[in-house]
């Protein structure tokens, strides 16, 4: 039977990530590397109750809260939860990931109003970075790698070399249906390339169970579909929501979020339109367009 409560994979000796089943909308992945002696909490969760949970996991490793959190980009699934960290912790993160926070606001409140989110304080990093950054975690080093504008345009790669781990953050849903509205597809197929040349053997994915190298692969498959869908029905003058309606999903169809398909056609239209990697899009547009394909239910807020 799988797991419905949020569990804790220990990867190294000093490594641990906390994964959120099922992983659906606003059920993220965090994890954490600690020595005993100190702590780097990489992301948050969605809402109060979850980021107390987090914490309680850290403690129940043995591990002392956090001096250091890091968020993979700002969503609110993965920074929400960063005020029950603070001040103990600095937070840390791409510098678009500051900016976007910033702006973005409560922005999930906007999107579910009837969830629960309990004592959100909107807390954004105080340490960014612009390319690349080394942190260390006790004697564990930490490599935060922006690959540009792919989920998001303030993403953050966590690279651990020394233990053969990675925390891809919302670059990689396993299980899931990838989301690109807010970053670039062409983007996202780059970070990819990025991610398999850091040669991991253990990948948390920003939602869905931990895996290896083998879970860039679906991924893959999926985004190369869209821009293929996309250029098929753009030079046939169809809107995302004609062409998401009439797409054949194949293999994708039975993964989490299919409704992304539409949302994600909007970034592919974008880019074929000429517009930059993660120009802003009509984001209220592409979500009424999702509810539309999901038969006219608003997208469920799982936290």
């Amino acid at each position: 039977m799988p797991a419905t409560d949020p569990y804790t994979v220990r990867l190294a000796p000093d490594v641990y990530a906390y994964v959120q089943p099922d992983g659906g909308w606003c059920l993220n992945n965090a994890g954490f590397v600690s020595d005993g002696e100190s702590t780097l909490l990489i992301d948050t969760a969605a809402t109060e109750r979850r980021a107390l949970a987090l914490r309680e996991a850290v403690r129940a490793a043995g591990a002392p809260l956090p001096r250091t959190v890091v968020n993979t980009h700002h969503h609110g699934d993965h920074t929400y939860g960063n005020g029950v960290f603070v001040p103990e912790a600095t937070v840390v993160g791409h510098e678009a990931c500051r900016s976007e926070q910033d702006a973005a606001g409560h922005q999930l409140h906007l999107v579910w109003p009837d969830t629960d989110f309990g004592d959100i304080t909107i807390t954004t990093p105080t340490l960014t970075y612009d390319d690349r950054l080394t942190l260390h975690a006790g004697g564990t080093e930490v490599r935060l790698i922006h690959p540009g504008p792919a989920h998001t345009i303030g993403d953050s790669i966590v690279h651990l070399p020394e233990r053969g781990i990675v925390f891809t953050g919302d670059l990689i849903f396993r299980g899931g249906t990838p989301f690109v509205l807010m970053g670039s597809l062409r983007g996202s197929l780059r970070a990819l390339d990025l991610l398999r040349s850091l040669d991991a053997t253990h990948v948390v994915p920003g939602h869905g169970p931990v895996g290896d190298a083998s879970v860039y692969d679906a991924t893959e498959r999926y985004l190369r579909y869209v821009t293929e869908l996309a250029a098929e029905t753009h030079a046939k003058g169809l809107t995302p929501l004609e062409a998401a309606r009439g797409a054949d999903l194949g293999e994708f169809a039975q993964w989490r979020e299919s409704e992304r398909l539409v949302a994600n056609l909007h970034r592919a239209y974008a880019e074929l339109d000429g517009l930059p990697d993660g120009s802003p899009l009509d984001l209220a547009g592409a979500f009424i367009d999702m509810m539309t394909v999901n038969g006219g239910v608003p997208v469920a807020c799982h936290a």
